[in-house]
């Protein structure tokens, strides 16, 4: 099957952000204790650390690290993880104990390490305004007051500098603690926004949102004036009390979802007369939603009944080539809409539904990781204009509450090109199941390349995984393509993201 891309490089939509390709960590289950952070393991460092985690993290160039949830942070109280001895309590989000042995110190030599910048979600659940504003004086207060020089104490004396922070996780929800109604959630986050900002002024501050013209008008209305961004999220398969996932057509229906997502939260931007003014966070997004069965309803008391259950998330055979593409096409729109969306945050970085698995001898570096790979060591910062002309595509049951077949196409592309002009880079997924796609691409009149790359990655059926006793089933591939002026034709694999690379200069 063909395809046309007409591609415009001097039509640029804008310059991506590299803080689209963000990672978000909480505490639950295995993503820090066992995850990120195991101190006493032969392959952690000496502040135990997973070496072999912060390895994979530095390749995919992690840019920023949402912490600590999620969920989680609604009960959280921070001044628990920062004092000596630590102070372990129940955490009643997940049920579980917290021993707080991680906590902001951990967590930000965790994205010093990598040189991520740290990006800090606080406790608008069952916390305070003042709370939060304390934190903000532990991290960013040179000495004065009791939390900077507790910070010192710590052995800590220059400011950490966190340059951004989050008013609250999913308050919108009845599963969060400390969920509220749309009007006092404008009056909270207002408060709390003036007393982070005299702390620091240069923060920039996110407020949880939702794809809602009245919570939106509430939120703006109260507390706008303070704000940076708008935060909000997205799941897209199945549910908390079960781990049955979409196949893989279904998933590609469901990859039509962030574009139209997209386009609802920029008409709510515009229609509160914030467009252009806020930028939109999608700090938590996977194709898969956590499985935790019997925590947030059903209140089982046994906990082989809701804790046991969790180590499903961490079965490497649910993570195939629809999260892969699903990923590929779910940062297109983030490229494509990069006037608007300027950070975006995995869910989560690693185990349970995270794109990197440890076990006691290593990783598993499941499908999504290798669109990740791609992405940020092929894709360019300038965004231009690519229209897309196709007829190929397949059907599939569509995710409505009463499900019907939708048309899918099968490609989904995104083109950037360096500052420079030099280097002309698209992103494309192949979204047919079992069709390759021939994309001829019209790079426009007296546009010439001297050398070009396809890098795709190569899987040998749509639900191929990685697994601990086969790590190299899904892998990068790449092919070199001819020098090319004003056409080229490259074929796309099925079931795969690939990264046509193309580059002016003399030809080898």
């Amino acid at each position: 099957m063909q395809t046309k891309l007409t591609i415009q490089t001097r039509r640029e939509i804008g310059t991506a952000s590299p803080m689209i390709y963000g990672q978000f960590l909480e505490h639950f289950h295995r993503q820090v204790y066992g995850g990120v952070w195991e101190p006493g393991s032969p392959l952690s460092d000496a502040d135990g650390f997973r070496k072999d985690v912060l390895d994979a993290m530095r390749a995919i160039h992690v840019p920023v690290i949402r912490w600590p949830g999620g969920c989680f942070v609604s009960a959280y109280h921070w001044v628990g993880g920062v004092t000596n001895p630590r102070q372990p309590y129940y955490d009643k989000a997940w049920r579980v104990e917290e021993p707080n042995d991680f906590g902001t110190d951990e967590y930000v030599a965790l994205c010093r390490k990598i040189g991520a910048e740290p990006y800090i979600c606080s406790n608008a659940g069952t916390g305070t305004s003042e709370e939060t504003s304390d934190w903000v004086e532990y991290c960013n207060l040179d000495h004065e007051g009791p939390w900077a020089k507790l910070r010192r104490a710590n052995g800590h004396e220059k400011p950490y500098g966190v340059k951004y922070w989050s008013i609250g996780n999913e308050n919108y929800g009845a599963w969060e603690m400390g969920a509220k109604t749309e009007t006092e959630w404008g009056r909270y986050v207002a408060e709390t926004a003036k007393m982070m900002k005299r702390v620091d002024p240069t923060v920039e501050l996110f407020a949880a949102s939702i794809m809602d013209l009245s919570w939106n008008v509430n939120l703006l209305k109260e507390a706008g004036r303070y704000l940076d961004w708008i935060s909000v999220h997205g799941y897209y398969g199945g549910t908390d009390q079960n781990n049955n996932y979409n196949g893989f057509e279904r998933s590609m229906a469901q990859s039509l979802l962030p574009d139209r997502q997209l386009a609802h939260t920029r008409g709510i931007l515009e229609a509160t007369g914030y467009l252009g003014k806020l930028k939109i966070a999608f700090d938590e997004w996977n194709l898969k939603g956590w499985y935790h069965p019997n925590i947030m309803s059903g209140y089982a008391t046994d906990p082989k009944d809701y804790i046991l259950p969790r180590n499903g998330n961490d079965i490497n055979s649910l993570y195939t080539m629809a999260d892969a593409v699903f990923t590929g096409v779910f940062l297109n729109a983030c490229l494509r809409n990069c006037d608007t969306v300027g950070m975006a945050n995995f869910s989560p970085v690693v185990n349970t539904r995270g794109m990197i698995f440890t076990h006691k001898e290593g990783i598993v570096l499941r499908p999504s990781y290798y669109t990740f790979l791609l992405y940020t060591n092929h894709l360019q910062d300038v965004v231009v204009d690519g229209y897309l002309e196709q007829d190929a595509g397949f059907t599939a049951l569509n995710v409505a509450r009463d499900p019907v077949e939708t048309f899918v196409p099968a490609l989904d592309t995104v083109t950037t090109r360096s500052k420079d002009g030099t280097i002309l880079a698209i992103g494309a997924a192949n979204r047919d199941p079992e069709n390759a796609q021939t994309l001829k691409i019209d790079l426009g009149r007296d546009e010439s390349y001297a050398s070009g790359t396809l890098y795709w990655i190569e899987a040998d059926d749509k639900d191929a995984y990685n697994d601990i006793d086969r790590p190299d089933r899904v892998g990068i591939a790449s092919r070199e393509l001819p020098a090319c002026t004003d056409f080229l034709s490259v074929e796309i694999p099925p079931h795969t993201v690939a990264v046509i690379e193309l580059k002016k200069g003399d030809k080898a």
